[in-house]
C-alpha cells in the first residue's frame, strides 16, 4: 500500500488533480460573479410592480405608500435599536425593504428603508404610472388628465393610448431638435471655428489678404444664413414640443403638473401581461446601450462610453501590434544574442508589472505636456493659449496604453518565433530567398497566432485599465464623440468616455448611490461583455491562421 501510495505521488497524479480542482474552483467562482452581475445589473430593466399600501409605523404617522420594492434585507434588531427605532424586545432580526417612491422633487427622499412588517394594505392598481424624466428621477402616481396649451382634452376614456400617441410624438421631436443642435448647428460651430483659426494663422504668418479677407466673410455669411434657418425651425419645434403636458396625483395626494417634454417613458407595470414586459425590457436595454447618460450619469444610456472604449481598445491595437512585432523581430532575428538582449528582456519582463498609474504619469507628462505642447507649438499655434494635442485625449490614451501592454505583445511573439524549426527557415534560404524575405514570407506569417496571442492580452487588459485614462484622456461626460461628420472625422484630440471610468464614476461619485447601484452592475457586466466580445473575434481569427499554418510547423 505504501508503496503504490508513493507511486502515485511519484507519477505526480496527485499534483494533475490539484491543479484541475484550483481551475475548476476558479471558473465556478468567475461563472459566480458574472451571474450575480448579471442578475443583479439586468434585471433593472424588467418593468417592476408599483405597490400602493399604507405604511404605519410604530413611531410616527401613518402615510399612503407608492413605489417599486427594489430590495429587501435582514438587519439585526439590536442596529435598529441603536438608530432610534422601537423595536420588540423578543425578536432578533427584522425584515426592511427598499421602496423606490421617487418623485424627489415633492418629499426630497427617492428611496426608503422600511420595515415589512410595517406596511399594510398592499395593492397594484392598475392605473398607477411609472414616469421617466429627463429631470427628477422617477414619478409615482396617476394621471389625471392630459393638457394641451394649457386646456385639458377629453380623453373619451382612452387616456392611456392618447398619452402614449402624443408622448412618441413629443420625443420624434425631441430627436429632431438633438439632430438640429448637435449635427446641423454643431456643423456650422465648427466650421466656424476653423475660419478663425484659418484667419489667425494668416494673421500670424504676415497678415490677411483683402481676398482672404472676403472668402472668410463670404463662408460667415453663409454660416450665418444657414444658422437663422435652423434657429426658426428650433422655434418652431420647441414651440410645438412644449404644448402638452400631463397633470399626475402623487401618494400624499399633491397635483403636479408635467411637461411631455421632460418625459422619457410613461408606463404601467402593474396592466402589462407577460409579453408586454419582455418587450419593454428589450426596448430598455436596447435604450441603455443607444442612450446618451442624464442626470449625473445615474439614469440614461452608456452608448458613449461603449463607443469610447471600443474606439480607444481599436486605436491601441494598431499602435502597439507593429513596434511589439518589430521589437520582438528584432530581438530574436537580429540582434547578437549576448548580455545586451538578455538585459533587454529583463526590462522588457520588468516593465509589464509597472503599475498602469505610473504609465498614466509618464503618459501625461511626456506624451500630453511635452510632445503635445511641441505639436502645439509647431502646427497650431493659431490655436494658443487653447491647446490642441496638449491636453489629454483620445491619441494620448491609446499610446499610453500601447506602451503598456507592449511587453506582452514582446514576449508573446517571441515565443512564437522561437518555436518556429529551424530546417523551415534553412529551406526558404537555400531555394534562394534572402533573410528578409523569409522573415516576410515565411516566419512571421508562420507566428501570426503567437502575435494574436499577445494581442489578446494586451486587448484584455487595456479595456479595463481606469488608472492611467483618467490622466490621459477620460471625463465623466463627453459632449461629443471623437469620431463624427465633421473632417478629419476621426478627432484624436478631443476627450471621450469609458466603460471603466463610468463604473467608477456612477459607483463612487454619485449622489444618488440608490438609483446608481444597478446601472453600475450593468456597466460592469457589458464591460465584461465588451472585452469577451474583441478577444473572441481575436481567438477566432488566431484560430483560423494557426489552421492555416498548421501543416508548416509539422
Amino acid at each position: 500500500m505504501k508503496q503504490s501510495t508513493k507511486a502515485w505521488f511519484r507519477q505526480g497524479d496527485p499534483w494533475i488533480w490539484l491543479n484541475a480542482g484550483a481551475v475548476t474552483i476558479s471558473v465556478v467562482m468567475v461563472t459566480g460573479l458574472l451571474l450575480l452581475i448579471a442578475v443583479r445589473g439586468m434585471g433593472h430593466f424588467w418593468p417592476h410592480a408599483i405597490i400602493d399600501g399604507t405604511y404605519t409605523p410604530k413611531q410616527g404617522n401613518a402615510y399612503h405608500l407608492v413605489g417599486e420594492m427594489t430590495d429587501e434585507e435582514w438587519i439585526s434588531a439590536s442596529r435598529l435599536r441603536e438608530s432610534g427605532v422601537e423595536v420588540a424586545e423578543n425578536i432578533d432580526v427584522i425584515q426592511r425593504v427598499l421602496i423606490k417612491t421617487g418623485n424627489r422633487e415633492i418629499s426630497g427622499l427617492d428611496f426608503r428603508w422600511l420595515i415589512a412588517d410595517e406596511i399594510e394594505n398592499i395593492t397594484y392598481p392598475d392605473d398607477l404610472f411609472t414616469i421617466e424624466r429627463r429631470e427628477w428621477g422617477n414619478y409615482y402616481g396617476v394621471i389625471k388628465a392630459i393638457k394641451e396649451n394649457g386646456i385639458k382634452l377629453n380623453t373619451n376614456g382612452e387616456l392611456y393610448s392618447v398619452l402614449q400617441q402624443r408622448l412618441d410624438r413629443t420625443l420624434e421631436l425631441d430627436d429632431e431638435i438633438k439632430d438640429i443642435e448637435g449635427k446641423d448647428i454643431g456643423a456650422i460651430n465648427y466650421g466656424l471655428e476653423r475660419i478663425r483659426l484659418e484667419e489667425r494663422a494668416l494673421a500670424l504668418k504676415g497678415g490677411i489678404r483683402a481676398l482672404d479677407q472676403a472668402r472668410f466673410q463670404a463662408e460667415r455669411d453663409g454660416f450665418d444664413a444657414q444658422y437663422n434657418n435652423y434657429k426658426e425651425s428650433l422655434e418652431v419645434l420647441y414651440n410645438e414640443i412644449s404644448k402638452d403636458s400631463i397633470i399626475a396625483v402623487s401618494m400624499d395626494g399633491t397635483e403636479t403638473e408635467i411637461k411631455l417634454s421632460n418625459i422619457v417613458n410613461a408606463y404601467r407595470p402593474n396592466a402589462m401581461n407577460v409579453m408586454q414586459k419582455m418587450g419593454f425590457y428589450i426596448t430598455q436595454f436596447y435604450g441603455f446601450l443607444s442612450d446618451d447618460p442624464r442626470e449625473a450619469n445615474t439614469e440614461g444610456g452608456i452608448f458613449p462610453a461603449i463607443f469610447g472604449t471600443v474606439l480607444m481598445v481599436i486605436l491601441m491595437s494598431i499602435i502597439v501590434t507593429p513596434f511589439g512585432v518589430v521589437a520582438a523581430v528584432y530581438l530574436r532575428e537580429y540582434a547578437k544574442q549576448g548580455w545586451m538582449t538578455k538585459t533587454i528582456r529583463i526590462a522588457v519582463n520588468n516593465l509589464a508589472g509597472v503599475p498602469s498609474i505610473v504609465y498614466g504619469v509618464f503618459g501625461l507628462g511626456f506624451f500630453v505636456y511635452f510632445l503635445g505642447g511641441s505639436i502645439d507649438e509647431l502646427f497650431y499655434p493659431e490655436s494658443s493659449p487653447s491647446p490642441v494635442f496638449g491636453t489629454p485625449g483620445l491619441l494620448w490614451s491609446s499610446i499610453t496604453l500601447a506602451l503598456l501592454t507592449v511587453p506582452v505583445v514582446i514576449v508573446a511573439t517571441e515565443e512564437g518565433l522561437s518555436r518556429i524549426p529551424k530546417a523551415v527557415r534553412e529551406g526558404s534560404l537555400a531555394l534562394g530567398a534572402t533573410k528578409f524575405e523569409t522573415l516576410w514570407n515565411v516566419v512571421l506569417p508562420m507566428s501570426t497566432p503567437a502575435m494574436m496571442t499577445g494581442l489578446i492580452l494586451a486587448i484584455a487588459r487595456a479595456a479595463g485599465e481606469v488608472a492611467p485614462l483618467m490622466l490621459v484622456g477620460v471625463v465623466k461626460l463627453a459632449p461629443t464623440l471623437p469620431l463624427d461628420g465633421n473632417a478629419p472625422f476621426l478627432h484624436l484630440d478631443r476627450k471621450f468616455m469609458h466603460l471603466g471610468f463610468h463604473i467608477y464614476d456612477v459607483g463612487f461619485q454619485s449622489p444618488n448611490v440608490e438609483a446608481s447601484r444597478p446601472l453600475v452592475y450593468a456597466t460592469a457586466f457589458l464591460l465584461v461583455a465588451v472585452i469577451a466580445s474583441l478577444n473572441i473575434t481575436a481567438v477566432i481569427i488566431r484560430n483560423r491562421l494557426r489552421e492555416r499554418y498548421r501543416s508548416l510547423e509539422t
